[in-house]
């Protein structure tokens, strides 16, 4: 599967993706907001990327390439929960707004789904503020939701309609 925009090749990871993406989830700049630390090991990165080739095309994740280069992954690791993750180096771009709307128009043209999510920590603005260009709307919070590295972390729950997404979207 591949994904082509503007500026990015949205694609299926394979395992030759290990040492790009490991950069990216080694990075703590990159993983501040992730699900885990900072990935310490290449054999951690390896298992992550393993669940993501095993999910195959059922679940559409996909490795961010911009000028060949792999920078992140956008997309749908559990429908209908979006994530993302960027290098910093490529960070205040526009390439993770272009990257995520390329995965939602995919989901929405190629699921029979009416809802999509998204689980941003509160102190996140950066990530919350890309969600609400995208349409998504805030739908809840709870505290405590992730322990990460030891941390506590809490949740705002967002919402993308498929009609919202729809309305929002030039015609074309």
């Amino acid at each position: 599967m591949e994904i082509v925009t503007a500026r990015l090749r949205l694609r299926s990871a394979r395992p030759d993706d290990l040492a790009a993406l490991h950069t990216v989830l080694s990075d703590p700049r990159a993983t501040r907001w992730w699900s885990t630390p900072p990935h310490a090991s290449l054999d951690e990165t390896a298992a992550w990327l393993d669940s993501m080739i095993a999910n195959g095309p059922d679940q559409p994740d996909f490795v961010i390439e911009r000028d060949g280069v792999v920078v992140g992954k956008a997309g749908f690791w559990k429908l209908p929960e979006v994530g993302y993750i960027l290098h910093p180096d490529h960070w205040g771009q526009g390439l993770a707004s272009e990257a995520v709307a390329a995965s939602i128009d995919h989901v929405f043209a190629s699921r029979d789904l009416d809802q999509l999510t998204a689980d941003v920590d509160p102190d996140n603005l950066a990530s919350i503020r890309l969600l609400e260009r995208l349409g998504f709307m805030g739908v809840g919070s709870a505290a405590r939701t992730w322990n990460i590295g030891g941390e506590w972390k809490d949740s705002l729950y967002y919402g993308l309609s498929r009609q919202d997404w729809r309305d929002r979207r030039p015609a074309g």
